[in-house]
């Protein structure tokens, strides 16, 4: 196993985390019970993982309740990640990133992982019912009441991420460390523009689900698709992607796989893992297998070859505005191949980029 910094911080983290989704049964992601849960938790330690993430809203607290569990004797190895603000009941104050609310789960969080603080505390997304200085002054309190150590967000938009860190930054508040987000060969939206937000203010990505769902483990193909029903075929609706790309990225998954003695999903994992800003990806798995296969992503290489094809087959092409960003960035780098300024009569380097896929 390999560490990174997490963000923009001190502490040390595994680059590969156990999520916990598949803790408890409410959420139908997995099931696995208490003798299940303290099993995985041991054989990610054992592992080299020192790093797990979880959330109140996992089976309702069902999955920190049996994470506590399993952390008996250990709790001070690793770094714990939680996260606030979905619905936790059908009370409308019972969600939310509010001070009541906030301070109410951080509270509950505590008792079910049986600790007296968590080393980051994640806003699992944007509240547009609540003032954002409430929220950010009420994790500030969390942070100097030594009930969490760092604060992080997930699933925010660029602009409202950087929203938030200037206003932390203006008020002299604690600032976002990490940001929890979905990314995966079928997802690279996250390109267009967070990755260079996250890169400019070293703010640390946290990847959820590399493998969109499980679709990228590589067990359906176009002659074998996903069943109705199955948590495969749901993964197109929770984590949408264009099918048909889906397949062409299996395939190339595959071929890089077979150059390695790899499996699918290491593949994916490991290219998600060398993307820019990136602290640590999320991995699980349902039984001790699915885990080991997953972790083993850390141990490969991928070569540039490899990379070329996987971008290649992955690229989403680019958006306005970012090409015209980097046309702009490249007119103004005297190194750049593109052509100057004055030099644009025939539409040149303006027409190639927009024709191009970007990766990177």
């Amino acid at each position: 196993m390999k560490y990174r910094k997490l963000g923009n911080t001190g502490l040390i983290v595994s680059e590969l985390a156990l999520g916990s989704m598949q803790f408890g049964g409410k959420m139908n992601m997995g099931n696995l019970g208490q003798e299940e849960t303290t099993r995985m938790v041991k054989q990610a330690l054992d592992r080299g993982i020192n790093f797990i993430d979880t959330a109140d809203v996992y089976s309702l607290g069902e999955s920190e309740t049996l994470l506590g569990n399993a952390l008996k004797g250990v709790r001070e190895e690793i770094v714990l990640a939680t996260k606030v603000r979905l619905p936790m009941g059908g009370n409308f104050n019972h969600s939310g990133a509010t001070r009541v609310n906030i301070m109410r789960e951080i509270e509950a969080s505590l008792r079910r992982l049986q600790t007296d603080h968590v080393d980051l505390y994640q806003v699992h997304g944007w509240d547009s019912n609540t003032p954002l200085e409430e929220t950010l002054r009420t994790l500030d309190d969390l942070v100097r009441q030594g009930k969490v150590r760092y604060i992080g967000l997930s699933n925010l938009m660029s602009w409202q991420a950087a929203t938030a860190i200037m206003l932390q930054e203006r008020l002299g508040l604690e600032k976002y460390v990490t940001a929890q987000m979905y990314y995966s060969l079928v997802g690279r939206s996250l390109e267009y523009e967070f990755q260079s937000f996250a890169e400019y203010y070293n703010v640390g990505i946290l990847v959820w689900s590399p493998l969109a769902g499980g679709f990228l483990a590589g067990k359906y193909n176009r002659e074998n698709p996903a069943p109705a029903g199955s948590r495969f075929a749901e993964a197109g609706q929770f984590v949408p992607f264009d099918r048909e790309v889906g397949y062409r990225v299996v395939d190339a998954l595959k071929e890089v796989a077979a150059r390695h003695g790899a499996s699918p999903a290491q593949v994916a994992i490991k290219w998600v893992l060398d993307r820019p800003a990136v602290s640590s990806v999320i991995i699980a798995g349902r039984t001790a297998e699915q885990l080991d296969d997953n972790i083993r992503a850390a141990d490969l290489g991928l070569s540039d070859e490899d990379a070329r094809l996987l971008d290649s087959v992955s690229d989403p092409g680019v958006p306005y505005p970012r090409w015209m960003v980097l046309q702009l960035d490249a007119a103004e780098d005297p190194r750049s191949k593109v052509l100057h300024p004055g030099r644009y009569a025939d539409g040149g380097p303006w027409k190639d980029l927009r024709g191009t896929r970007w990766s990177g």
